[in-house]
């Protein structure tokens, strides 16, 4: 099982440490969403550089462009896109259930690439099989999304989650032991190969595995790859409940809450979520941390990592965010203004250039200008996640949270 310790709680919120084949993830963390295998206009060496401790990447998106068997030939993930750290995987399947045309059946799904048009089939098998290749330390099962505010819709959609659930168990399983082709298990334990710089080095042991796992092995540095099953139920909390029960009872490393939602309504679902959920097994909050609000409210509730894509996308749009609130730096008031964007921030961006640079850098469309803006509002959620964990070490939760939403939404 996924090694996870939980260093102190408060209430449903907990300090911990996340220990992957990677490197460790201190909890809370907000965790780098690198959809095609980068965050969009940062390098992972600026990843690092701000502060993020784990990048999560998109199986839909990878197997569509460039390929789950090339990620695999790379060396997996953390090899392909030279990310020296914890790595997680979404199973595709909120992407797909968000395309037009997607055919649902109690087999999986069938969908079109948004890029070439080309015809797919995804299965809770093959979104295991990919996950495996593209080699992340934490996967996602396989999940219905149902957009829907109808009781019944989205009781089918979870019921088929669990049923997809327990699809994903046994093929993890079976790819956990080795699994070739033809399904024969071949036990890893006796070939474990000693790891050199991040690769492999020769097996150690005289006991040779098939030439379909000495593949494998090459193209993963580690062979303990781990599995979170996923809560759905919506905004219905007794099917958030019974889903949390089913989940539960899986031998699982971990759990996702997924589903659409907003802050309206969140603290709810969560509180009854998470108490239902084995407290020494981690919770990743899918999908959310655009608004600040949402870190504090999945923290406190019990959450212990976050991913989310609008940091970056707003940035790239010229929406920055400050203590006082988000500002769009293109407006004309950032014209003749020289002082930095937020003077209590040491980011790159911060640190070296002003908001009338900035300025200038979105109204003539220069690249340089979304690199920017994309630093500062990474590291701004990285640091507001950062920040929650030392508040909860330290006791003051309540007076950090209270003095940054006062703050931050004050001009609202």
């Amino acid at each position: 099982m996924l090694k996870f310790e939980i260093e102190k709680t408060i209430g449903l919120a907990r300090v911990g440490t996340i220990y992957t084949p990677h490197g460790k993830i201190k909890t809370p963390a907000f965790v780098g969403a690198a959809t095609r295998a980068t965050v969009k206009a940062l390098t992972m060496q600026e990843m690092k550089g701000i502060g993020a401790q784990a990048i999560l990447a998109n199986t839909y998106h990878l197997i569509l462009a460039p390929g789950d068997d090339l990620i695999e030939k790379a060396g997996g993930l953390s090899e392909f896109c030279s990310w020296r750290g914890p790595t997680f995987t979404d199973s595709g399947g909120f992407q797909i259930f968000s395309l037009p045309d997607v055919k649902i059946s109690e087999n999986g799904v069938k969908f079109k690439s948004h890029i070439s048009g080309a015809k797919f089939e995804m299965t809770p098998e093959s979104s295991m099989q990919s996950q495996w290749k593209i080699g992340a330390d934490i996967h996602m099962a396989f999940d219905q999304l149902a957009k829907s505010d109808k009781y019944e819709d989205m009781k089918e959609a979870m019921e088929r989650t669990h049923r997809w659930l327990d699809r994903c168990v046994t093929e993890h399983q079976k790819l956990s032991l080795g699994a070739g082709p033809d399904r024969t298990p071949f036990l890893r334990g006796a070939v474990r190969p000693a790891r050199r710089h991040g690769r492999p080095a020769a097996y150690t042991s005289a006991c040779q595995p098939p030439d379909h796992l000495q593949k494998r092995c090459f193209g993963h540095p580690h062979l303990e790859q781990y599995l979170y099953a996923i809560v759905q139920g919506g905004d219905f909390l007794d099917l958030r409940a019974e889903s949390a029960k089913y989940c539960a009872s899986k031998p699982v490393d971990g759990f996702g809450i997924g589903g659409v939602f907003t802050a309206e309504g969140m603290d709810k679902m969560l509180q009854t979520v998470c108490p239902i959920l084995p407290e020494n097994k981690p919770r990743h909050l899918l999908g959310m941390g655009q608004e600040p609000i949402d870190l504090f409210m999945g923290a406190e509730n019990g959450c212990d990592t976050f991913d989310c894509v609008g940091p970056t996308r707003m940035a790239r749009n010229g929406s920055l965010y400050t203590l006082n609130g988000r500002i769009n730096i293109k407006n004309a008031r950032f014209k003749h203004d020289f002082t930095p964007l937020m003077p209590e921030c040491d980011c790159e961006c911060c640190k070296n250039y002003n908001k009338a640079y900035l300025h200038h850098l979105f109204k003539t469309d220069e690249i340089t200008g979304k690199v920017l803006a994309s630093i500062h509002n990474e590291h701004f959620v990285i640091n507001v996640v950062d920040n929650i964990r030392k508040s909860l070490i330290d006791d003051t939760f309540k007076e950090y949270k209270k003095d940054f939403l006062t703050r931050y939404y004050s001009n609202i």
